[in-house]
């Protein structure tokens, strides 16, 4: 004999209950051992990225030693060298662009999106002294007059770097505004 009856929605919702938690469960579960990067992932992300880079140089006939590492929980690699700066390009453009390019040949080997920073000639930690002058005059100004200031538009790396500086200093705060490329930093007081 087969059961016709409808459940109650007291059973019903319950069940539903049931189900959506264990599916909640489930995800989270899922987003733990995506987000769970071992240092070998990272280091393997390195090498990946740097044998990428060893194959554009070679193409490119450009000389460098290339290093590979993992600082900050962020795979790096950085190249050095003479006659490095046609790969970084005007403000790091051409820099910015093979690091987008080197991050989808990670992709493409691992199967996992990456984090890896590129560095070319040194060029981000000349930038990175550079930026830190940048975001203590903006805080100096902003504190000095009570005024909010806009910064130039920067790349994402360069935003970083300017949030960093800032948010480090009491009374002041930073966000960022507007929409790539033209995306750029407000320094004001804090409220």
């Amino acid at each position: 004999m087969t059961d016709t009856s409808t459940p109650s929605a007291e059973q019903s919702s319950e069940e539903t209950a049931s189900a959506t938690a264990a599916e909640s469960a489930g995800t989270e579960e899922t987003k733990k051992s995506e987000s769970a990067t071992t240092d070998s992932d990272l280091f393997r992300q390195s090498e990946v990225a740097a044998d990428y880079v060893e194959g554009l140089l070679d193409i490119l006939d450009y000389d460098g030693d290339i290093d590979e590492l993992v600082s900050a929980g962020r795979p790096m690699v950085e190249v050095v060298g003479g006659r490095l700066q046609p790969l970084v390009g005007q403000r790091g453009a051409t820099l910015e662009a093979l690091q987008e390019l080197t991050r989808l040949a990670i992709f493409r080997a691992t199967g996992s999106p990456s984090r890896l920073l590129l560095d070319i000639g040194g060029y981000r930690a000349t930038r990175r002294k550079e930026l830190t002058a940048v975001a203590r005059n903006a805080v100096e100004k902003v504190k000095e007059h009570g005024d909010a200031i806009r910064l130039e538009p920067m790349s994402a790396f360069e935003r970083k770097c300017v949030h960093d500086v800032v948010n480090a200093i009491p009374g002041v705060q930073s966000e960022s505004e507007g929409v790539e490329p033209s995306r750029r930093i407000v320094v004001r007081p804090a409220d």
